[in-house]
């Protein structure tokens, strides 16, 4: 699939436009400094960053989770108070995919692994897929690539599902080591 001002363009060949990574051919002069290749931090003649800059958005993800993480960690949700209530359960009684979630992470944080589960598996497993995609997404930010996951819709569908699920086993009598 093309860019929308790549080679072979439709916006290009319709009207000519020459965007700002490229030059137009006859053009005079010495170039901008921004077309200096290969610089650190600067943006080479196709758009893509260079340098440590490219890792700056997986690293300021990390650094906003573990900060979450750290706040969870250390501000106990078992305590009444600290929290507010989840509002389905408040106002319906049921469990949501959700409920426990914070359980969950205080658990996972401090160490204890059956707690987290036990509180929500779908999000201690969602921590650990979390981290799997986090690493290649810093793998390929390294090595300059984008990372690009588009799943199917039937994906998306088997995650609803899957979901649906686990919200009505949760709340169900035999489902009871589900629920938080």
């Amino acid at each position: 699939m093309h860019e929308p001002h790549g080679h072979g363009s439709v916006l290009k060949r319709r009207t000519g436009w020459v965007g700002a990574p490229e030059r137009r051919k006859d053009r005079v002069g010495p170039p901008d400094r921004g077309d200096q290749v290969g610089q650190p931090g600067r943006k080479d003649q196709v758009g893509r960053r260079t340098g440590w800059k490219r890792l700056g958005t997986p690293l300021g993800i990390l650094a906003a989770v573990t900060g979450a993480f750290a706040y969870v960690g250390t501000v106990d949700p078992n305590e009444p108070g600290h929290y507010p209530v989840c509002p389905l359960l408040q106002l319906t009684g049921v469990f949501c995919p959700g409920c426990g979630g914070l359980r969950s992470a205080h658990a996972f944080i401090t160490g204890d692994l059956g707690a987290a589960f036990s509180a929500n598996a779908i999000a201690t497993a969602g921590y650990f897929l979390f981290a799997a995609v986090w690493v290649l997404w810093l793998v390929r930010a390294w090595r300059g690539k984008p990372l690009r996951m588009a799943l199917a819709p039937a994906w998306w569908w088997g995650v609803g599902a899957v979901l649906l699920v686990f919200t009505v086993v949760r709340n169900l009598p035999f489902g009871s080591a589900l629920a938080p």
